[in-house]
């Protein structure tokens, strides 16, 4: 029995030690691979805000640059004429104004409106007469309407409104007589006298909604393309506009004529703005009718053209352009040329775009 006890606590005991006994752990290799250097550029510079902190209320051009006066100047309008025949055209320093607006008078002569805000010239010229519906045409503008004179119910109309008026008929100084044409189509005016007979008129807000940049304008950027514009208002006013690429504008011509300033300047315009127009007759006189609730027509910028509405709802309120659809419009930044083509009354003109 001992021996056999034995035995087994000798087992127990080997089995002990083996047990015991220390084991070799050979460990992993391990490759330590450090992250790149990350090199961080600085963030890019964002580009430039295209909407200039401060724009001329009639272009939308950036006037940055210009002076606390220069912002200020009231929108000075000046009625021209543009009969045809050589001896309204060409007019003198037309090319200077911001917005020029073209209208039906009797027979259906066209006559200009030129409104300069931004870059005064020394002179314009011919001045004619004024028509019963030039204070609504530029009631929103609030600065001077300047002309020759007019029929004594057209003059105590426009009193009636309230429109500042400057016109040689009524002492206006600042008026003077040319020798290269006859009368009346030799009158001009200086703007320095023009002026000095506006104190307290101010430059307005923005007439209208502008684009930046000018490729987002409502017709440029949804536009139907179109490199020639004809228009109608009577056998005595055609005007033509081509697309030209290389100005970004729209070149002007009387029929087939280049249409220049007596400088020899094109006149140009980067939005061609068609606005039909009611013809009526008003003590013997045509009269456009141009307080309107979504009257038709079209609107041209950057080689596309499109329908618009326009309205304007008072003599001072300003014109509301929008789609047929009722959107608003943007016009791109630089000048315009509103055509007020008849669409009704005593006259119908047409506007033809290709």
């Amino acid at each position: 029995m001992r021996v056999r006890v034995g035995a087994v606590v000798v087992g127990v005991a080997v089995l002990v030690v083996a047990a015991c006994a220390p084991v070799q752990i050979t460990p992993a290799a391990v490759t330590f691979t450090p992250d790149p250097v990350v090199t961080r550029s600085p963030a890019p510079t964002p580009p430039p805000d295209p909407i200039p902190a401060v724009a001329w209320p009639f272009t939308g051009v950036d006037a940055s640059g210009a002076t606390a006066a220069q912002l200020a100047q009231p929108a000075i309008s000046i009625k021209i004429p543009n009969d045809p025949g050589g001896h309204s055209r060409p007019q003198k320093n037309l090319e200077y104004a911001d917005l020029v607006i073209e209208e039906y008078v009797e027979a259906g002569i066209p006559r200009l409106i030129g409104v300069f805000q931004s870059d005064y010239p020394d002179e314009v010229g011919p001045v004619r007469s004024m028509r019963e519906m030039d204070p609504n045409i530029v009631g929103s503008f609030g600065g001077p309407l300047v002309f020759s004179g007019a029929n004594s119910y057209v003059i105590s109309y426009a009193k009636s409104t309230g429109q500042k008026l400057i016109a040689q008929d009524l002492g206006g100084a600042g008026f003077f007589r040319t020798k290269d044409r006859y009368a009346p189509y030799n009158l001009h005016v200086r703007i320095a006298d023009v002026l000095a007979q506006s104190q307290g008129l101010v430059a307005p807000p923005a007439q209208f909604s502008f684009a930046h940049p000018s490729s987002l304008a409502t017709a440029a950027a949804t536009g139907t393309p179109t490199t020639h514009i004809s228009l109608k208002m009577s056998g005595y006013g055609e005007p033509k506009w081509d697309w030209d690429a290389a100005s970004a504008t729209f070149l002007r011509s009387e029929f087939t004529t280049p249409d220049v300033t007596v400088d020899g300047t094109r006149l140009a315009a980067t939005n061609v703005l068609v606005m039909f127009v009611k013809i009526n007759i008003s003590h013997t006189l045509p009269v456009s009718q141009m307080i309107v609730s979504n009257s038709p027509g079209f609107l041209a910028t950057g080689g596309k053209y499109i329908p618009i509405l326009w309205s304007k709802a008072g003599r001072t309120d300003p014109y509301v352009l929008t789609t047929t659809d009722g959107k608003p419009v943007t016009l791109a930044p630089g000048k315009t040329w509103m055509e007020l083509i008849p669409n009704g009354g005593i006259a119908v003109g047409s506007a033809d775009f290709s």
